[in-house]
């Protein structure tokens, strides 16, 4: 048995026993892994490593933590609500139309911050009462609410696994937008119809339109959008205009200090606080994953990992992305992105790039619906009320079967594709 992959195993094995059998959080469990692959490794405790490793995606952390106090700004300002309230009531008559505005304000939180856990938590928690209310059953709710999570956080403008997986090769995170647009929204549109639109058709408005929270339209009419539309407007300008390129954490970081003056009145510190409290695990996880990876780097066992996945026929690859992606996700959705999403784009190096590592970071995104940990599917439960997570898993299985196949198909047609969406 090689050095490299006697290291794996043991990194692999310390990971499911912090896991699992200590119950330690995922990001001191791929630390403790870290460590141990660099002692059989024989590198001893290669500190200076580790440490450049947990900021390896110090740029994606800040994305993360200010999107999410931009998140809960626009969530305590009353702009959620307003939003809700203004789509149910303008589209109860066209109940498709109204089902895919709603599944789009659930992913919204995960498009802006990459995380599945912002989406159902914030969103969805708002939109899950309003959902049963129109007459959708618990587990149908929570099954939406799970798939829209790990959509909206594949769909633009941040996606973490692309940008884990475009830095593994030195691809900036530039292009990726209409790509990722392919991938989600239709899948979005076509899960919320599948799941919702039988119920949702027989809706009795008068009972529902009593039930909405119309309070915030009401007090400050269209000043409390105008957070979420200045942060469109300068993403567009940091797309359009390079000059004017002032970053992502800015432009969250603006939006959300325009939101404290145009909805209910809000302390910034404690919003802040909380928000970055709310994803310190998420941001946890990503400081292991840079660990992880930078320790398999350097001993080795990344290239054993790349050269595993080259050797495979086409075919065969296929298969291996379509199990080991989402099964390792179930550890860490960037921990797939990375370890295995990297792999695998460079065994598809033919193929037009940002379009593969787009698909293979839809495909990573499925780790958030796997057991044991399963942050989408068991939050989504939690939020609806439900006490099991199993039966939302597999109410989401036909769901994320077709989410492999649309993946696959970009993949496979990624260069005929290429003159139609990537832009520039």
């Amino acid at each position: 048995m090689s050095t490299e992959l006697l290291t794996f195993i043991a990194m692999v094995a310390v990971f499911l026993l912090g896991c699992f059998l200590a119950k330690l959080p995922v990001s001191i469990s791929m630390v403790l892994s870290a460590i141990a692959g660099s002692l059989v490794g024989g590198q001893g405790i290669a500190l200076r490593h580790m440490v450049e490793g947990m900021f390896s995606y110090v740029d994606t952390i800040l994305v993360i933590a200010t999107a999410m106090i931009f998140m809960k700004v626009i969530q305590e300002s009353g702009a959620l609500d307003a939003i809700s309230s203004v789509i149910i009531e303008r589209f109860h008559k066209m109940p498709a139309l109204m089902l895919c505005l709603i599944m789009l304000i659930i992913m919204f939180p995960g498009m802006i911050t990459g995380s599945s856990t912002a989406s159902v938590l914030s969103a969805g928690s708002i939109m899950a009462p309003v959902l049963m209310m129109m007459g959708v059953p618990m587990l149908e709710t929570a099954s939406i609410l799970a798939m829209g999570g790990i959509l909206g956080m594949i769909a633009p403008p941040t996606n973490i696994p692309a940008m884990i997986i475009g830095a593994g090769i030195d691809i900036p995170y530039s292009g990726f937008e209409l790509p990722l647009a392919l991938l989600t929204f239709p899948l979005a549109a076509l899960f919320v119809l599948m799941l919702g639109y039988k119920y949702v058709k027989k809706m009795n408005y008068v009972e529902v339109q009593a039930k909405l929270n119309t309070d915030s339209r009401k007090k400050f009419g269209l000043k409390v959008y105008i957070p979420l539309v200045l942060a469109i407007v300068l993403m567009v300008l940091t797309k359009v205009v390079p000059a004017f390129s002032i970053g992502m954490p800015l432009v969250f970081l603006i939006s959300a200090a325009v939101g404290c003056f145009t909805g209910y009145k809000i302390n910034l510190l404690k919003v802040a606080k909380d928000s970055v409290n709310s994803v310190l695990p998420v941001m946890g996880i990503l400081m292991g994953v840079g660990m992880f990876i930078q320790i398999m780097t350097l001993t080795g066992v990344r290239g054993l990992i790349v050269t595993s996945c080259l050797s495979l026929p086409e075919w065969g690859r296929y298969i291996a992305m379509s199990v080991s992606m989402p099964l390792f996700g179930a550890v860490s959705s960037f921990g797939s992105a990375s370890v295995l999403g990297v792999p695998f784009l460079l065994s598809f190096l033919a193929k037009e790039e940002i379009i593969v590592a787009a698909a293979l970071s839809l495909i990573a995104s499925l780790g958030d619906m796997m057991p044991p940990t399963a942050l989408a599917g068991i939050f989504a439960a939690q939020v609806v009320g439900m006490e099991k997570y199993t039966p939302v898993l597999k109410k989401c299985l036909l769901p994320c079967l077709i989410v492999i196949i649309w993946a696959i198909l970009f993949i496979v047609f990624a260069n005929t594709l290429e003159p139609f969406i990537i832009l520039g």
